[in-house]
């Protein structure tokens, strides 16, 4: 699977764990939802390292909790 794909399942882990919508989540980490809507969709493949802390603050987990997932130990390169 590609990184890109794992990081989007994890959102959507999270975001279904916390009983999020996509827009609780641009709203709690400051992102804009246009950024967070064409990486979910696929539009672009890459988030920086910051968006990605931000997304881990709305959350409201760290980045290691984030990664702590079997699904990245086979990851691949974009």
């Amino acid at each position: 699977m590609k990184l890109s794909n794992a990081i989007r399942n994890r959102i959507k882990y999270y975001l279904k764990l916390n009983n999020m919508k996509m827009w609780d989540l641009c709203k709690y980490s400051g992102i804009p939802c246009s950024t967070l809507s064409t990486f979910m969709s696929g539009k672009t493949e890459l988030l920086k390292l910051d968006t990605l802390l931000h997304i881990c603050n709305g959350f409201n987990i760290t980045l290691q909790e984030f990664f702590s997932d079997s699904i990245f130990d086979t990851a691949e390169q974009d």
